[in-house]
Order: C-alpha cells, then sequence, then structure tokens
C-alpha cells in the first residue's frame, strides 16, 4: 500500500466552510515546518477542521506552533492569541521567544539548533509510539510554546506529551481525545529513513489508513444502495 501525498495551499483555506470541502476527501493533514506569516491563518482553520472531524493531524516545527494557536483561539476562548514571531503586539502571545532570548540581538543567538532532550509522559501516544522514556531529535526554529498558557492548554485538555529535561521547553503535544493529533517541535524527518520509518510519520500513517478503511466500510456497495 503506497501514500499518495498531495500538497495544497493553506490560502485555500481561509474561506468560509472551505476546510471541510477541502479535506473531504483526505485521511489525514500534515502541516509541515516553515518560516513567516504568510498562510497561517488558513493553517490554522485546516487544524480547526482535523480537530473537530477527528481527521489524524500531524504537525512538525510551525506545524506544532499553528496547532497551539489554534487550540488557544478555539477551545481557550483567547480569540486574539497569535505568534509574537507574526503579530508582535497581540495581547495573547501563546507562541514566543523564551525569557532569556528577548533580548538577544543576533539572530543565530536565538536559533535553537541540532538534536536535544525530550521526555516523554507515560501513557502518552507518543511514548506508545517511541517505545521509549526519553528520546533525541534534532531542531531548527526560534520561538517556543510560551510557558505562561501551558497551566491553561492542559486544562483545557491539550497532553504537553514531551517536554525537555528541566520541564522549561514543551517538545510534543497531543489531544487526547482525538484519534492521532500530534503536534512537535522538532524535525522528525530528519532522522526517518525508506525502510525505518520515524515513530510518528509510522503512527500518523498507520491512523491515516484506520480512516481509509473505516469510510471504506461505511460505504454501501452498488448492490446494497440498490436494496
Amino acid at each position: 500500500m503506497g501514500v499518495d501525498i498531495h500538497w495544497l495551499s493553506s490560502d485555500d483555506f481561509t474561506a468560509p466552510d472551505r476546510a471541510a470541502e477541502i479535506l473531504s476527501s483526505y485521511h489525514g493533514l500534515l502541516v509541515p515546518g516553515g518560516f513567516g506569516v504568510r498562510g497561517v491563518d488558513g493553517m490554522v482553520e485546516a487544524i480547526r477542521h482535523a480537530r473537530v472531524s477527528g481527521l489524524p493531524f500531524f504537525g512538525i516545527c510551525l506545524g506544532m506552533q499553528t496547532a497551539i494557536i489554534e487550540f488557544a483561539r478555539n477551545v481557550c476562548g483567547l480569540e486574539d492569541s497569535h505568534s509574537s514571531e507574526f503579530a508582535p503586539e497581540c495581547d495573547n502571545a501563546v507562541i514566543s521567544l523564551m525569557e532569556s532570548q528577548q533580548h538577544v540581538t543576533d539572530m543565530g543567538g536565538t536559533m535553537r539548533l541540532g538534536a536535544y532532550p525530550a521526555r516523554l509522559t507515560r501513557g502518552s501516544r507518543v511514548a506508545e509510539a517511541y517505545g521509549v522514556a526519553e528520546i533525541s531529535e534534532r531542531h531548527r526554529h526560534r520561538y517556543e510554546v510560551s510557558n505562561k498558557y501551558r497551566d491553561l492548554f492542559v486544562e483545557n485538555g491539550l497532553r504537553l506529551s514531551g517536554v525537555s529535561p528541566d520541564g522549561q521547553l514543551v517538545e510534543i503535544i497531543e489531544y487526547p481525545p482525538h484519534p492521532w493529533f500530534i503536534g512537535c517541535q522538532f524535525h522528525p524527518e530528519l532522522k526517518s529513513r525508506p525502510m525505518r520509518a520515524h515513530p510518528l510519520f509510522a503512527g500518523f500513517i498507520s491512523s491515516a489508513v484506520k480512516v481509509k478503511r473505516q469510510r471504506r466500510e461505511a460505504t454501501p456497495t452498488f448492490a446494497e444502495a440498490g436494496d
């Protein structure tokens, strides 16, 4: 069984009800990493649809950050939430530079680059996917989930399923009521191989395959439809 990958422009999702229309024929949504504000609102809308519809979702780096923004706006009620990278003056910057980085003027000095460890929450989907309690993954980003809002996210049902060993940085999130809604701050594609898929990619594809099978089983055959 192969995987058909379709690239979709996030700009197409900003019109009302477009997300449901566009994604109705897909079995999973992956929002990858990137830089810049263009298309972020469309990403947020696509992620909202995946969260409420049960469509398997996997967010990588910026994909996780936009998932945090969507959750803050539509579940936590912080309608003006955003990333300080894109909206420096917003009242609720749920994605921002760490306090220690706020006054660093050398952009290279604020980049978290290379391999960093993370501890996984026991019983989480990611712990089950990895099969270990601690991981090391490669990073390339500048902004982080703001610790100011972590308690609010948890109170509203989000699980911070991977954090740095000192507990200060959110590395992985998941939404337990959802079949597969996971975001990671790092880049798992850098450790994935053709014959040895990264655990998170393998889990995402497996969940998408389940959705495809469920839809196929729920669709009546021609003979059944004519009965």
